[in-house]
This record gives structure tokens, C-alpha cells and sequence, in this order.
């Protein structure tokens, strides 16, 4: 679990209610007129814009930004490596025995494909269509809550203008210029909130992991084909490597 995610929202939103705590109660900032505008016109607005399947799909993408573990680079090459080093002492088929122990489905998959014998160039050909799809899939997860993050604090305006309305049309009667008032200044509490301290931050969160995970991937892909073609370990040690910063990069050949 990324604890980071966890940490960062509890923070934020216990410093927001701690604030609101110190200056009176907290049933001062519950509004339902305000919270259906906002959520329900967010809802609304995204449901619009997306297709139902793709706004289903987000529930599998966001445990992403929580429980996502992306495999360290230098955990892979020497996996990488070991594998290669029995793929050039006993033949690649000798890899058979190792396919089940490797817990990554697309490492697996290509592992599987080379063991079978594919040329080089189609198994590059099936990794690359694998790590686009990938990257389209978390593309949509991010752009759906970019989206909901745009939408909330323009809800939260309209209810301001839905809020100074009735406040203007009521000008003669004290008493409602209250409850107006609140709407019009809740909901674009209520949108801001919404959109800059889940929505947004979560976006940011699901393409980071893409691009840590997309990197991953297209290592894994070039270690497949190195091994596919018969690299020595230690040409195929250089060749991951070079996705690693000069700092990071380890060699297990002193």
C-alpha cells in the first residue's frame, strides 16, 4: 500500500476540518443544497462526458494511486540476469521451470513467448501493442478524475450564482439571506475541496505510476529480448542498465 496517498489525504483534509473546528462548529459547512450541486453535478457532468464502461472501469485503475506495487528496476535486472545466465548454461527451453515463479503477468508473458520460440521481432511486436494498451488504460483512470477535478469547482460556481439569486430575490425577507448566502459560498467550498484535495492529486498520482510502471515495462520488454536473442548476461546487464540513472546502476560482474 502507498502510504504517501494514504498519509497525504488524511493530512489534508484533517488540517482543513481542524481549521473549521477552531473557528466554530462544524454543521456551519454542511449544506445539502450545496453538496447535491456540487456532487451531483459533478457526477452528472462526467457521466456526460465519459461512457458508462469507462467510469466503471476507474474503480480498478484508482487502487492504483493506494496499493499499486511497481517492481524496483534493480530487482528486475537481476532477475533478468539470473535468467539469462541458465538460458545460456542449459538452453533457453531450461527457462520452462522458472515461468511460474515469476509473479509480473507481462514479464510471464514474454518469457513464454520467447521459451516457444518466436522471432525477436514479434515478440517486440506483441510487448510494444501490451505497454500502449497499458499506458491507454491508465491514461483514461487520470483523465477521468482530471476531469471531475475541473468539473467540481464549476459546479461549486454555479451554486454560488444559484446561492446570490435567490439572496437577490429575497432582498426583503433578512431571514433568507442567510441560507442563500450559504449556499452560494458553500458550494464553492464544497467544489474546491472536491477537486484540489482528491480529485487532482489523484490524477497526478495514477500518471506517475503509469510512467513508473510503463518504464518498468519497457525494460522488462528489452531483458525478453535480449534473452530471446542469446545476449550474454553481462551484455544484457549494460543494456538495462542504461534505464537507470548513472548513480543507481549496479554490476553483479566485479
Amino acid at each position: 500500500m502507498d502510504v504517501a496517498t494514504l498519509i497525504g489525504i488524511i493530512t489534508a483534509f484533517s488540517l482543513v476540518f481542524a481549521a473549521i473546528f477552531m473557528g466554530g462548529s462544524i454543521t456551519l459547512f454542511i449544506n445539502i443544497p450545496s453538496l447535491m450541486i456540487v456532487v451531483g453535478g459533478t457526477l452528472g457532468a462526467t457521466l456526460i462526458n465519459y461512457p458508462l464502461p469507462d467510469i466503471l472501469k476507474v474503480s480498478k485503475v484508482v487502487k492504483n494511486a493506494f496499493f499499486m506495487r511497481v517492481s524496483t528496476s534493480k530487482e528486475m535486472i537481476a532477475s533478468f540476469v539470473s535468467l539469462a545466465g541458465v538460458a545460456r548454461r542449459e538452453g533457453i527451453l531450461a527457462l520452462e521451470n522458472s515461468i511460474n515463479e515469476i509473479n509480473d503477468e507481462f514479464m510471464r508473458k514474454g518469457m513464454q513467448l520467447s521459451i516457444d520460440g518466436l522471432e525477436p521481432v514479434s515478440i517486440k511486436d506483441i510487448l510494444d501493442t501490451e505497454i500502449v494498451n497499458i499506458q491507454e488504460r491508465h491514461k483514461l483512470g487520470a483523465e477521468i478524475f482530471t476531469t471531475i477535478g475541473t468539473f467540481a469547482p464549476a459546479l461549486g460556481m454555479i451554486g454560488t450564482l444559484i446561492g446570490l439569486v435567490q439572496m437577490l430575490q429575497t432582498m426583503e425577507d433578512p431571514s433568507t439571506i442567510g441560507p442563500a448566502m450559504a449556499v452560494a459560498l458553500l458550494t464553492t467550498f464544497y467544489g474546491a475541496l472536491l477537486a484540489n484535495i482528491l480529485c487532482l492529486p489523484i490524477a497526478g498520482k495514477l500518471r506517475n505510476r503509469s510512467s513508473e510502471e510503463v518504464m518498468i515495462k519497457e525494460l522488462m520488454s528489452e531483458g525478453i529480448l535480449s534473452i530471446a536473442k542469446g545476449d550474454n548476461p553481462r551484455l544484457l546487464e549494460q543494456k538495462l542498465n542504461a534505464f537507470l540513472s548513472p548513480q543507481l546502476r549496479e554490476s553483479s560482474f566485479k
